[in-house]
Formats: C-alpha cells, sequence, structure tokens
C-alpha cells in the first residue's frame, strides 16, 4: 500500500532545489538548526542516558553476565532494524518512526531496576531484544534527518551539534550513578533511584518526539526545501534494502561500521567496568561522553571548514582520525598488559590521584575516539545524497551493520574471551577500515558546489549544481 507524501514543487524534480522567498532572519521552529537539536534533546534523553547507564559495566551490575545477554539480544535485533529502520522512517515520517524507538528505552532501564530485587535475566533480555528494535527505527530516523536537513556545506557543523546535545545525556547520566551512589563503593549494583532517573530522563526524550515536524515542512535560511519528499510503499522500500548489500558505498563502509560499536564492550565492561570502583565508573563516564562532545566539535568544525575543497577535507579528516586513533589504541595496549589474566581486584578510585591519571586519561580518549570516527562515517554518508529517503537507507545499514558486530562483541566477552584478543581485534577493525573511508571519499564525495541529489544503486551518479549557504544557521 502506497503511503502519501508531499511531492517537490512544480517545475523542480529534485526537491531540494525548489527555492522560495527566504526565511525571516530568526530563530524558526521549522529551521534544520532547531529540528537538529530536537533530535539531539531527544537523544540526550533516550540513546544518552542508555550510553550512561552501559558505560557503567555490566548495566550497574558487579555481575556482567546480565546485561552481556541483554546487550546480545538489543544488537541482535537492533542489526535487523537499524537495516528496516530506513524502510520504516519512509513509510511512518520521522515523528512516529521516533515515538515507538524511544519508548523502548525506559522498559530497558526497568528491566535492569526489576533484576536489582528478583536477579532474573527473562526481563532484561526481553526489554533488551525490544530496545533493539526501537532503537533501529530511532537511529533511522535521527541519521536521515542529521544528514539531510542541513545545508550541504555545513553537515560537520550540524553533526557536531546533534553529537554535542546528543552525549550531554552520558555526561549527566554519569553524574547520576556518581551522586547517587557516592558512599556505596564496595556495592554489587548500583542503587534503584539511579535506574529510576534513567527511566524519567528516557521518558521525557519519548514526550520530545511529538513536536519533531515533518519533512516537508522542513526550510532552509535561503529558502531551499530541506528534502524532497515522495511516495514509499512497502514494496519499493523492501526492493530498496535490498539493494543495499550490493552497493559499493555501502560495501566501502562496512568494516567502519561494524568496528564502531564493537569496540564499546571492551571499554565499557573491561576498562571502565574492571579497573574502577563503583562511583568512579560514573565519574569516567562524565569525562567520557564530556571527550565526545569535543571530539565531534573538533571534527565538525574541520570537514567544514578545513580546507576549500570537501575532497580533501573528507580524505584529511580520515588520515587525522587514523593517526589519532592507532596512537589511543597503542596506550590501550600497554594498559591491557597490566592485567593480561582478566582480574584487577585492587579497584581504581578517583581520590588516588597519580594512580588514577593514567587509566582515566585512556579512558577519556576511548571516548574522544569513538566521536571523531563515528561523526567522519556520518559525514561522508551524508555527502553521497541529499534525498532523505535514500540517507535514510544509508544509515539504516550504517545502523544495521554496526549493531550485528556489538551483537557479536557482547556474546565475545559472555565467552571470557582473553582481553588481549579483544583489544588486538579492535584495533585491527579500525585500522582495516581507514583505507576503505579513503577510497569512498575518494570516489563519490564531489567538492563543495556540487552535491549527489539521486544516486541509483548501479552505480550512477546525477549531479547537480547548488548554492551553498553562506554561514552555519
Amino acid at each position: 500500500m502506497a503511503v502519501s507524501r508531499e511531492l517537490p514543487e512544480a517545475g523542480s524534480p529534485q526537491g531540494t532545489e525548489a527555492t522560495e522567498a527566504p526565511p525571516r532572519p530568526g530563530l524558526r521552529y521549522n529551521s534544520p538548526l532547531v529540528q537538529v537539536s530536537l533530535i539531539g534533546l531527544v537523544c540526550f534523553c533516550c540513546p544518552g542516558m542508555f550510553n550512561a547507564l552501559s558505560g557503567l559495566g555490566g548495566g550497574g551490575q558487579f555481575d556482567h553476565t546480565t546485561a552481556d545477554n541483554a546487550n546480545t539480544a538489543l544488537y541482535a535485533c537492533f542489526a535487523v532494524f537499524g537495516v528496516l529502520g530506513g524502510a520504516a522512517h519512509n513509510l511512518l515520517g520521522p515523528r512516529l518512526t521516533l515515538l515507538l524507538g524511544s519508548l523502548t528505552y525506559p522498559l530497558y532501564a526497568a528491566s535492569f531496576l526489576y533484576y536489582n530485587h528478583h536477579k532474573s535475566q527473562t526481563f532484561p533480555i526481553t526489554a533488551g531484544a525490544l530496545l533493539g528494535a526501537g532503537a533501529g527505527l530511532l537511529w533511522a530516523a535521527q541519521g536521515a534527518i542529521m544528514t539531510s536537513y542541513p545545508p550541504p556545506n555545513r553537515r560537520g557543523s550540524y553533526i557536531s551539534l546533534f553529537w554535542c546535545l546528543f552525549n550531554l545525556g552520558g555526561v549527566l547520566g554519569g553524574l547520576l550513578p556518581f551522586s547517587f551512589n557516592y558512599a556505596r563503593t564496595d556495592a554489587g549494583s548500583v542503587n534503584d533511584a539511579t535506574y529510576a532517573a534513567f527511566i524519567a530522563f528516557m521518558l521525557l526524550g519519548a514526550a520530545l518526539t511529538f513536536l519533531v515536524l515533518p519533512p516537508a515542512r522542513i526550510v532552509r535560511d535561503d529558502g531551499t526545501r530541506a528534502t524532497r519528499v515522495t511516495y514509499s510503499s512497502v514494496s519499493t522500500e523492501g526492493w530498496e534494502i535490498l539493494k543495499l548489500f550490493a552497493n559499493w558505498r555501502m560495501l566501502l563502509i562496512l568494516p567502519a561500521a561494524w568496528a564502531s560499536n564493537f569496540f564499546y564492550t571492551y571499554q565499557f565492561n573491561n576498562v571502565n567496568g574492571l579497573l574502577f570502583t563503583l562511583r568512579t565508573k560514573g565519574l569516567n563516564n562524565v569525562f567520557y561522553w564530556g571527550a565526545q562532545m569535543l571530539g565531534s566539535a573538533g571534527i565538525g568544525y574541520f570537514l567544514d571548514f578545513g580546507f576549500a575543497s570537501r575532497r580533501k577535507r573528507g580524505l584529511m579528516g580520515v588520515a587525522a582520525v587514523a593517526v589519532l586513533g592507532t596512537a589511543i589504541w597503542a596506550g590501550g595496549l600497554a594498559n591491557q598488559l597490566r592485567y593480561l589474566d582478566g582480574e584487577f581486584p585492587d579497584k581504581i578510585d578517583f581520590k588516588q590521584g597519580s594512580r588514577y591519571a593514567g587509566p582515566f586519561l585512556l579512558y577519556f580518549s576511548y571516548g574522544l575516539m569513538d566521536a571523531i570516527f563515528q561523526s567522519l562515517i556520518y559525514w561522508i554518508i551524508g555527502a553521497l545524497a541529499n534525498d532523505t529517503q535514500i540517507l535514510s537507507r544509508y544509515v539504516g545499514f550504517y545502523k544495521g551493520v554496526q549493531s550485528a558486530g556489538a551483537a557479536v562483541a557482547w556474546q565475545v566477552d559472555t565467552h571470557k574471551t582473553s582481553l588481549l584478543s579483544q583489544l588486538i581485534v579492535n584495533w585491527g577493525l579500525c585500522t582495516v577500515s581507514y583505507p576503505l573511508l579513503a577510497v569512498l571519499v575518494l570516489l563519490a564525495v564531489k567538492d563543495e558546489d556540487y552535491s549527489v541529489s539521486n544516486v541509483d544503486d548501479g552505480g550512477k551518479e546525477k549531479e547537480t549544481k547548488m548554492a551553498a549557504p553562506s554561514s552555519f544557521h
């Protein structure tokens, strides 16, 4: 059954080229800036708080088994619904897609509140599977909005804006367990109040989705429509999703997508989760997600303003991420050699000064690396097309592969795989992805005054000359 969408204006088959009288200056509710900021706030409350919860290691539980199994179910479902999420966005629109996705986050946090008292894995694992489906919907809609609404020459800045708002949730979420469990240095899990606070923020995020506007109403400051909106159907979306697996652009992104959440398990469970006291884990998360804000702001500014040529900016961005990522993983190896058997009984507390400084700096650097790596990938995806429907499928593919990698990583940890092996695999996956991303930038990213308005899966591109807005709005 076809779902009706607003068509491009008469005389403008591409939609994004349609112009009208520039809107009045000032902050507009239907501007890309406001809508991307709103998506950032939704993700502040939902995935941001989820990240803070996961970053504690074991979902806030001393025994990681339940969280590992719940996250395996989560990311296995996320892998499927991440790919399908782009189709859901094109059929349901962003508001309903975001609402359905966001409601699964408080259910997941509630399952660990339940586990605090009943020690049954059934609820957390079930909630994890449902969250995997919901996260696939939420992130596909988020990715389509973040990559298609901004002016083409300001995508890096808008990605940074979103990433900062989103990770501010992780910063605040890290303060919750730190403050609520400050005196509980030897406790086996965070207390009920911690989980209740996470649930409250996640419910607020679900409520914020009602404020999201449909794509057809978004107008940039120069008067151009942010995206074209056409008709879609279940059969169309199914066929377009299948074609993604033969799309050379997506195949070049695949290793980076697999790596981009694979390392979370190692970093959360086996660095933050093993080395530090309970209250220090929460404090570390404040800085881990704070580092993400700094990293995304830095790489976003560089990708928009570093060089006149957008392709050159992309290539230099890949080079910078490769150098920094290699240095950070080398530091991780030096740290891992201290506890090869996976045991670290003498937990580090933030009050221990010099003993705390080195491992803290490493964990902070892991957050920085994650932000610049994923922001770069989103920037590259956004440079591949201007159409929301195409980008929602691309982002869905990225999130689906990313989540499949994460599902494998959580099971690897469950089976007590050597921590040194986990680190080497993570480092290797990141290293393999750098040259492939560089090839993708070289072949598919056009210079500033050109933007691909449509791409077919046979590899043919249709280029459209576009006027670039002169300032960040």
